[in-house]
């Protein structure tokens, strides 16, 4: 028995005492394959699940690695049957193969047959496949690879994608090399992509994902097709496409409500893509329009259905995903794996940190109670109508202005989600409201006005969540929240931490009502940031309201 900081248990969780001297040290550790599931005050609880074992497998992790973090950290003896079940978990990433064959197209491959044999009798898989060559060969039906993929990883056996890729139409795209210099670990995370072919990288809002998929497009030299969340966001990759490499402006085309241009570097929006007329997706086509050598995801935890459903259908296409984290609140993490590619590259939010690239932040819970009359309601409310009573309440909306006027020296973002909410404290406040309404040129605008200094503070809703580049805003004060999004509080503390001219940190207040499900909200919203080490310390309201 060691005096470690990890309790390691057979029922695949992982105890983490949070006041050990070794406890950062561990939680990097762990991060890459295991995930955070409670982060209370002193003891963080983590799990092991067979798709984060696989992902840690495909970044290149093996069992051994896994298990040696776990010897050395664990304060008890490790159950031997949980060593073993991590070993036969992470070994069954590769088993199966999908390989290019001269005469049948696509044929599925294991060195061991009986995983051949248990997979194929799987109703779903077997319409997929075609003739047995042998023992360990078995064909695909064309245009299965995707839906193949998705089968086998629901039945435990990932399998291993190396039937390679179209090189799509060459277009040639190089960096500029004057005037800035990509970073060590974008550039890793570009080739990480490149030599697995397809697959998702993992990086801290405000890391340069961007730059990124420019580098991977550099290596590609080929057309390309980039999806994103929104307008502000196509204009904002437009614009570091251009500064970043030597594409002709006439290169580049937007593809979205406002316009329809292809072009050898088409940047589309996810909106666009999935409206439907008269029951049908009309703009899918766009994936066939040209002879794609990569297309990229932005923000690719927030891939809606329809894509992937397109996604599965392109597997000769190189794909890659974009994301500050790989939560997803539809428990679709698995779509993502099989469709867009596992993990290639990720670094924890703390190193960037340390290397200076994104701003140190300090994340505090700010606890409001509730006025009698505010509890009453709460009280009485429908359950489903419960978070929007305590989440719009008054007394938390005089919180957010006493804490906006403390900060009016500032550049202050008030982020929410309930837009009569945010209407309110857009006109006490006496400052600009940007929410899904508000026209692109208007967004534009006003970003562009908060980036100069000139407004001191915005209200936003959720369509600032994602994409949008205001890298001197230091302070984020959140009223509401898509209820218990980790994949939403991961986002809107990374609309804040890019790094300062200054050298300052930021800070990201999350106004919680105390005694009511948004306590139990918030709980859940921290949880992958905590994962990432930021630690939010608690303050009751009054010290806010008692100082002004």
């Amino acid at each position: 028995m060691s005096d470690g900081p990890l309790i390691v248990q057979s029922d695949k969780t992982l105890l983490l005492d949070i006041d050990h001297v070794l406890s950062d040290e561990c939680r990097r550790a762990i991060a890459s394959f295991a995930e955070l599931e409670k982060s209370p005050e002193h003891i963080h609880t983590y799990r092991l699940t067979p798709l984060g074992l696989w992902n840690s497998r495909a970044a290149g992790h093996d069992a051994e690695q896994v298990i040696d973090v776990l010897l050395k950290y664990s304060r008890y003896a490790v159950p031997h049957s949980l060593l073993v079940d991590i070993a036969e978990t992470m070994s069954r990433y590769g088993r199966l193969r999908l390989e290019a064959h001269p005469v049948h197209g696509l044929i599925l491959v294991s060195n061991d047959p009986a995983v051949l044999k248990e997979v194929t009798r799987g109703k779903k898989v077997a319409p997929m496949l075609g003739s047995q060559l042998d023992d360990e060969t078995i064909v695909v039906h064309p245009g299965q690879r995707g839906f193949l993929k998705q089968a086998l990883l629901k039945l435990g056996w990932p399998a291993e994608d190396f039937a390679g890729y179209v090189d799509g139409e060459h277009h040639e795209i190089s960096l500029k090399q004057d005037g800035w210099q990509i970073r060590k670990y974008q550039e890793l995370a570009a080739e990480g992509f490149w030599h697995g072919g397809s697959g998702v990288v993992v990086l801290p809002c405000g890391a340069g994902k961007t730059i990124v998929g420019v580098a991977a497009m550099a290596h590609a030299k080929a057309t390309t097709l980039i999806l994103v969340t929104n307008t502000v966001a196509a204009r904002q990759w437009r614009e570091e496409l251009i500064k970043r490499t030597d594409l002709n402006p006439d290169d580049i085309g937007e593809y979205s409500g406002a316009k329809k241009e292809i072009r050898p570097v088409t940047i589309a929006t996810y909106q666009v893509m999935t409206t439907r007329k008269k029951g049908v997706y009309a703009h899918l086509d766009l994936f066939d329009a040209i002879d794609w050598g990569l297309i990229i995801y932005d923000e690719v935890h927030l891939l809606p259905a329809p894509i992937f459903r397109f996604t599965a259908d392109i597997q000769s296409r190189r794909r890659l995903g974009l994301t500050a984290t790989l939560v997803r609140e539809d428990g679709m993490e698995g779509e993502v794996f099989s469709l867009i590619g596992p993990k290639r590259f990720d670094v924890p939010w703390k190193e960037i940190e340390a290397q200076g690239y994104i701003a140190p932040a300090d994340c505090v819970e700010v606890r409001i109670t509730l006025t009698d009359a505010e509890r009453l309601n709460y009280a009485t409310a429908e359950q489903e109508d419960r978070y929007r009573f305590c989440a719009t309440s008054q007394t938390k909306k005089d919180v957010a202005i006493a804490l906006a006027k403390q900060h009016a020296n500032d550049q202050v973002l008030v982020i929410g989600q309930y837009l009569e909410q945010l209407d309110q404290l857009s006109v006490d406040l006496g400052v600009p409201v940007i929410k899904g309404e508000t026209p692109i040129k208007e967004r534009e605008r006003l970003f562009a006005m908060f980036r100069s200094g000139e407004i001191k503070c915005l209200v936003v809703s959720k369509v600032a969540n994602f994409s949008i580049d205001l890298p001197e805003a230091t302070i984020a004060i959140q009223v509401s929240g898509t209820f218990g999004s980790r994949q939403e509080e991961a986002q809107r503390l990374g609309r804040i931490l890019r790094p300062k001219a200054d050298g300052r940190g930021a800070r990201f207040y999350s106004l919680v009502a105390r005694d009511t499900i948004d306590q139990d909200f918030a709980q859940n919203r921290q949880r992958f940031l905590a994962e990432q080490g930021y630690a939010y310390r608690i303050i009751d309201a009054d010290e806010i309201l008692n100082k002004n």
